[in-house]
């Protein structure tokens, strides 16, 4: 082999850095060499996700490898950097720590916290500090525009949440659903898609509110409605299947006897 790496039985943090600078070196893979951070940005958001896939199916074989791929994009991230003389993976970990210090005054400083709550209590007011963060609105900013947008909408709701800016229950976050729903009709009426759009997002943030009120997560709740719907509709299709039902050329009513049917073998 033209690249000097040693085979072992076993390999730990050090192989994987040596192996990564190997790969994107002269003489090294070619594709490696040419990614970039924004050419491999969307498999960073691919592989966070099949961790997350493992978790909920509770597969320790699958979390092992998927976190390993994890690792694989901040050890390409890292490289790069240390190509251009910026930072490494050692500076990464030398940050983390040390941030970890900081907001963590009630375990490593004179912080008292008791429980949960109080933790994170500690936490938030030693990251606004650290960032230099004077106002709700700054620690809102914070909250990256990248994020799902309903995750997003939670987490900025949240923040808002704290400083008081927040219904008193649950009741006042369902008649603000209400009053979007009709501002939307009104919207649909009009016919102006800009408008329509700026409304239905209202509705959907509305949503979630609620959804914050119930604790319950938004994200968490639509995918479980999808995958719910995603079985009911797999059940319509067998039941048109069965019995000689074309589904593309049948009524919507006839299709709605379809799905209620499916509805209730879905939930015996």
């Amino acid at each position: 082999m033209a690249l000097d790496f040693e085979f072992k039985d076993r390999y730990d943090f050090n192989d994987l850095v040596s192996i990564i600078t190997l790969l994107r070196a002269p003489g090294g893979c070619p594709w490696d060499r040419e990614q970039t951070h924004f050419s491999i940005k969307k498999n960073f958001i691919e592989e966070t996700y099949e961790v997350i896939e493992a978790i909920n199916k509770e597969n320790a074989a699958m979390l092992r490898e998927e976190l390993g791929d994890v690792l694989l994009q901040i050890a390409l991230h890292c490289e790069m950097e240390r190509e251009k003389g910026s930072f490494d993976f050692n500076d990464v970990v030398d940050e983390l720590v040390k941030k970890l210090v900081i907001r963590h005054p009630h375990v490593f400083g004179d912080v008292r916290a008791e429980n949960e709550k109080e933790a994170l209590e500690s936490w938030d007011e030693a990251k606004a500090k650290s960032k230099k963060q004077s106002s709700q609105s700054e620690a809102m900013l914070s909250v990256p525009r990248e994020l799902p947008a309903l995750m997003r909408a939670q987490k900025i709701q949240h923040k808002a949440a704290k400083v008081g800016f927040d219904w008193d229950n649950a009741d006042g976050a369902f008649d603000k659903l209400y009053e979007e729903i009709d501002e939307l009709k009104m919207a649909v009426s009009h016919g102006d898609s800009s408008e329509i759009e700026d409304e239905f997002g209202d509705v959907l943030f509305s949503c979630v509110n609620i959804s914050r009120f119930l604790k319950l997560d938004s994200e968490e709740a639509l995918t479980s409605s999808t995958d719910k719907f995603l079985s009911r509709f797999k059940e319509v299709e067998r039941l048109a299947a069965e019995r000689g039902i074309d589904m593309k050329n049948s009524s919507i009513d006839e299709l709605d006897r379809l799905w209620d049917e499916a509805k209730k073998i879905k939930s015996e």
